[in-house]
Order: structure tokens, then sequence, then C-alpha cells
């Protein structure tokens, strides 16, 4: 599966911090209703068991809207599943590697933060980058911040294509205007929200004004 930059425009990242007695697949399924072009599994505190079953659940899910489905971190899950890829970060395995066990047709995004890992993971066969965090973030503790001014270096150092990650939210996304990236993911910014269909739509509306003409 080639990862097309119009997938990328609104890459939503699933957590199951605000679920409030709903299933991550609804939740997963408005988001999409509303607009979301790409759809992460992140879960850092499943075991492997409820992980696999999630993420059929929801490859499933995602193959019914056609849209691009990727799991973040397990290689191992991404493969059993065939999956249609896999998100890496720094610390985890590297972009390369990734591809010798997946495939060549599996899309593979890497997490950068400076124009000299961008690079490398470009080198590597990364698919596409996610840089940030690029606003103030609560979903991640560990999350670096990057400048807009890095960002834009990022975007105009690599051939493949950027989405900008870590607090964007509707308020904020159009300050990202003319740095180069093709897309935004978020978590907060979809799934936090009271009606997240509405606040997917709506977020898409803003995001393609963003990225318009870049």
């Amino acid at each position: 599966m080639n990862c097309d930059k119009k997938d990328l425009l609104l890459y939503a990242v699933t957590d199951r911090a605000w679920l409030n007695g709903e299933t991550l697949c609804s939740q997963v399924e408005k988001a999409i209703k509303g607009g979301a072009t790409f759809i992460q599994l992140r879960e850092k505190n499943l075991d492997q068991k409820h992980f696999l079953e999630e993420a059929l659940e929801i490859q499933k899910l995602c193959k019914k809207y056609n849209v691009p489905f990727v799991i973040n971190d397990n290689v191992e899950i991404a493969k059993e599943i065939d999956a249609d890829g896999v998100h890496v970060g720094q610390s985890d395995m590297e972009a390369g590697n990734v591809r010798k066990i997946l495939g060549d047709d599996k899309i593979i995004g890497v997490s950068a933060q400076t124009v000299e890992q961008a690079l490398l993971a470009q080198k590597h066969g990364a698919d596409y980058l996610g840089v940030g965090a690029v606003f103030k973030t609560g979903s991640k503790d560990d999350a670096d911040d990057v400048s807009h001014d890095e960002l834009q270096k990022i975007c105009e150092a690599v051939d493949i294509p950027v989405i900008a990650i870590g607090g964007i939210s509707s308020k904020n996304v159009t300050e990202l205007k003319g740095r180069g990236i093709v897309g935004i993911a978020v978590i907060s910014a979809i799934f936090a929200q009271p009606d997240i269909t509405k606040a997917t739509a709506e977020l898409k509306a803003l995001t393609e004004k963003t990225v318009a003409n870049d």
C-alpha cells in the first residue's frame, strides 16, 4: 500500500483515555465519518492478546471505509494481522529493520525531531515523517518540542511527506501554514471532544486551509 500524501491530511491516533463507556472502535468510526484520513492504533498498556483483538476490529473498520491503518510501535502485531503499516519512534526499531520484517508494500512512518533524524529515516526507507511536538502537549510525557522553523527545515530537507504532531487543535492548526507539512496527527483534538464526528470535520476543514498551496 503506497502512502499517498492526501491520506496524511488528518491522521488520527487512538487513545483509550476518553472512552467513557464507548468502544474504541465506535470512536474511530465517528472520526472516520468526520473525515479522518488515516488511523494509527496506539496502545501503550494493553497486553498482546487484547491489543491483537482490538487491532483486528479496527483494521476491519478501516478496510470498510478504505482508510489506511497502521499500528504504533508493535511491528509483530502489524505483521501478524497484515496491517497497512507501522509507525515507530526514535527509540523503537529503525525503519530499515521494520521494512525487512514487513516488506516493501507496507507504510512505515517514523517520528523525527531534527533534520538529521529526518534524513536518516528517509535513507532507511520511511514513507512519511511525524514531526513534533509542534505545540505543548498533554498526551505524551516525553515529547520534545520542535520549533516551527525546525519543522519547515525538515520539510525542505526531505522528499517524503511530513505531518506535524503534538498539541495540535482547531485553535492553533492554522499557525502551521506555510511550513510545508501535508497534514497533522492528533489525539485529543479528536478523541477528547464531546462530538467526535463534528470535531473531526471542523479540524479537517482547517487543516485543508493550512496545507493549501504549501
